[in-house]
């Protein structure tokens, strides 16, 4: 009989999206949230407990973005959580002129329109989640025809189709997840973009190709500090970064952080304790 592990996190106070964010850079096959609570999964043969988990969401308490939490860990019997987590998925209209749609369910698409079809697998960037929904209305406002783009985390690579759907000439996904890696290889067949992305497995180092007129990176706040100068290496002059990942106590550290690199500071937008900014590379 197969098994898994199930983590149960709670967390005061209790904010689904700061929770899995920081959950999701764990050895984790999934997360679902509940009314008041996080399940998080991983195979039995995970070296991932309730310690690691602990040590995690202790940085979110250093950082006061919650005042305490409880991780109770069980070993449940296997079933398709995978397919209970797809129950929850709809169809998202990011803009009035993008649209999310999981492949499992039914949408009649309206003139002017642009679908996208995701098999969610399990990566981020289901169109759910407030950072994917700031970088795509971004993509929407700054990318032009013919753009060159570098997707960073690519995840489900949902930012690359959605930047080849705008009228980008071609794309390169990038995560270092085996996961994302099939998912965004799956998901790009399937919105016939395959020949205009390159999916890569690994690192922004991994890159050889260079100026990018736009790089997006929808990460959390220490990998967007720490890949800072290779981001600025593979954008050209005046190119346009897109970052996310961030929450709203993040503003201060990335704009010096970018500051200093030679990034200008364009827009920045809020959605809940979310946002995402846009720079430019000045020099």
């Amino acid at each position: 009989m197969k098994y898994y592990k199930e983590f149960i996190v709670t967390a005061e106070p209790f904010i689904p999206e700061i929770l899995s964010s920081i959950l999701w850079q764990l050895e984790i096959t999934g997360v679902n949230e509940e009314v008041n609570c996080i399940k998080v999964f991983a195979d039995s043969g995970s070296k991932l407990n309730s310690e690691a988990l602990s040590a995690e969401l202790n940085k979110l308490v250093k950082e006061n973005l919650i005042r305490n939490f409880i991780v109770e860990e069980n070993l449940i019997e296997d079933k398709n959580w995978n397919e209970e987590w797809e129950k929850s998925l709809k169809v998202i209209n990011i803009t009035d002129k993008i649209v999310i749609k999981p492949t499992f369910r039914e949408y009649e698409q309206k003139p002017g329109e642009i679908v996208i079809n995701i098999v969610p697998k399990m990566s981020f960037g289901t169109g759910e989640h407030q950072t994917t929904k700031l970088v795509i209305i971004f993509l929407e406002k700054y990318l032009n025809d013919n753009d060159k783009i570098l997707d960073v985390g690519s995840g489900t690579g949902i930012l690359s189709i959605a930047a080849i759907k705008l009228g980008a000439s071609s794309a390169v996904a990038v995560d270092n997840d085996g996961w994302c890696y099939e998912n965004g290889t799956e998901n790009c067949l399937l919105n016939n973009v395959d020949d205009k992305i390159k999916v890569v497995l690994g690192e922004i180092e991994d890159i050889k190709e260079t100026n990018f007129d736009l790089i997006t990176a929808n990460i959390q706040k220490n990998i967007l500090i720490q890949i800072a100068p290779e981001l600025k290496q593979h954008l050209k002059k005046k190119g346009i970064i897109i970052l996310s990942g961030l929450l709203i106590s993040d503003e201060e550290e990335i704009n010096s952080v970018y500051n200093k690199a030679g990034f200008e500071l364009i827009e920045k937008k809020q959605m809940d304790e979310w946002m995402a900014f846009v720079f430019k590379l000045i020099r």
